[in-house]
């Protein structure tokens, strides 16, 4: 006996249903290909304790890297309250305190998955190696201070150290060449290049109790304790170096002022880069405090008069006594202070910041623009050809001028790269077939149920 037309029906059904649900099936399992997922994101905390105060920068790179080197860009900027930490040195309990702020910020922004690996480190600069100077004790319980209060974050805390003066020219000197696309750019073919090293560029800091240049000389450094070497992007670089302790705008204006003081008979003090008509009453324990600053000769009063006689040549001859250039006559390859430099080449940028409140600095503007004009001539050795070579920058490409990219950048050299993870998917047009049998699988099982439950036989 024959098959009715329903069990015909029904029975093509759910041949067509098993072949065209076997096909779905192969195509999953067989048409997928590797693909690449986008590389996970890194983060990293630079603390900037400087000598005016301290700052955070929370740093991010793709996982993978580009030559062993993280491509890393700034996520947030933030200026903790209060001074440097120097200035907790009678109560460094109140230091960890100042940081919290900033520190929570940055907490709130990288994902909390990613805070157990990610590293934070707090450098200190100038206001802290005069401290160190001045008092070694108090300076090692400010950064046990801090250290207590960083290491109970829930990140990789690296520690809070001392930088040398020429990490900080040096990590300033990569911040701003890699800002400016200077040690690697993107080319328009895809992919990542290494521009000619004739176009690095040097890197001068102006800080509050420090300076520092940091370039690429002409020919070999014959110093070598003036030279920094390190390796960026499968790169090589070695650059002349040096940092000038208590020559930084706010310690030669101290400087300055005390040398005033010492040549003024009486208790009151006339300054040539003191605008005319400026008259102000000055306590002169805090001048003394700083160790940039000679010791106060005894039986000097308490405060002082001080009256300004603006006169910018009287001012620049002050200035110049700071800086004792005789002891490099005679010599091209020096400085001032006996300290060895090669001639100054190429473009320079310079970091240069305000304070937010300019009322107070106000009597200091013209001494401040003699000494760097001072320091930049006479100085470091910029001339009339140079100088147009100098820029003044407190941001370039979107990021802070200063040491901490740098740092952070030197850093991802020590941080292993991730291979980037791999999934099984499938190509859009073995996807779209895949679905079309799945469809028809459907239909094909809806359409049999159907036949078998609502076909009246006849």
């Amino acid at each position: 006996m024959g098959l009715t037309w329903k069990q015909r029906v029904f029975t093509a059904l759910l041949g067509t249903a098993a072949v065209s649900g076997l096909t779905a099936l192969l195509l999953i399992l067989v048409g997928t290909i590797n693909v690449l997922l986008p590389p996970d994101t890194k983060f990293g905390i630079v603390f900037d304790a400087g000598s005016s105060h301290t700052s955070l920068f929370v740093y991010q790179w793709p996982a993978n890297k580009e030559n062993d080197t993280g491509m890393v860009s700034q996520a947030l900027a933030c200026q903790a309250e209060g001074s440097g930490i120097s200035s907790y040195a009678s109560n460094p309990a109140r230091v960890g305190e100042s940081l919290q702020g900033c520190l929570e910020e940055a907490l709130a922004l990288i994902p909390k998955a990613k805070h157990h690996e990610t590293p934070m480190f707090l450098g200190a600069t100038a206001g802290m190696r005069l401290l160190s100077r001045k008092n070694r004790s108090q300076a090692e319980d400010v950064f046990a201070a801090v250290r207590q209060a960083l290491g109970q974050s829930p990140v990789d805390f690296r520690g809070a150290e001392l930088l040398t003066g020429q990490d900080e020219g040096a990590f300033g000197w990569i911040t701003i060449n890699y800002v400016l696309g200077l040690l690697v750019k993107y080319s328009f073919s895809g992919e990542w290049i290494r521009p000619l090293e004739e176009t690095l560029v040097g890197a001068l800091d102006m800080g509050g109790a420090s300076t520092q240049i940091t370039f690429v000389p002409g020919g070999p450094i014959l110093d070598k304790t003036t030279q920094a070497t390190f390796r960026l992007y499968g790169a090589d670089h070695t650059v002349y170096t040096h940092s000038y302790l208590c020559f930084g705008r706010d310690q030669a204006l101290s400087r300055l002022l005390a040398e005033l003081v010492q040549a003024s008979p009486g208790l009151l003090v006339r300054h040539p880069c003191y605008h005319s008509g400026y008259r102000g009453t000055l306590a002169l324990a805090p001048l003394y405090e700083s160790p940039c600053v000679p010791a106060a000769p005894p039986g000097l009063s308490q405060n002082l008069t001080v009256e300004g006689t603006g006169n910018p040549g009287a001012c620049v001859e002050a200035l110049r006594k700071l800086f004792n250039f005789s002891s490099c006559d005679g010599r091209e390859d020096c400085a001032f202070a006996g300290v060895y430099q090669p001639p100054v080449q190429g473009q320079f940028y310079v970091e240069e910041s305000a304070p937010a409140d300019q009322d107070p600095w106000l009597r200091d503007y013209c001494a401040s623009g003699l000494y760097f004009l001072t320091l930049l001539v006479e100085g470091y050795g910029f001339s009339e050809e140079t100088w147009g070579g100098i820029e003044f920058r407190q941001q370039a490409g979107g990021t802070d001028i200063g040491w901490t990219l740098g740092y952070m950048l030197n850093l991802t050299n020590l941080i292993p790269a991730e291979v980037p993870a791999q999934r099984r998917a499938q190509s859009f047009g073995v996807w779209t077939a895949g679905v079309v049998f799945l469809v028809l699988t459907l239909a094909a099982t809806l359409g049999a149920v159907g036949v078998q439950l609502f076909w009246i036989q006849d």
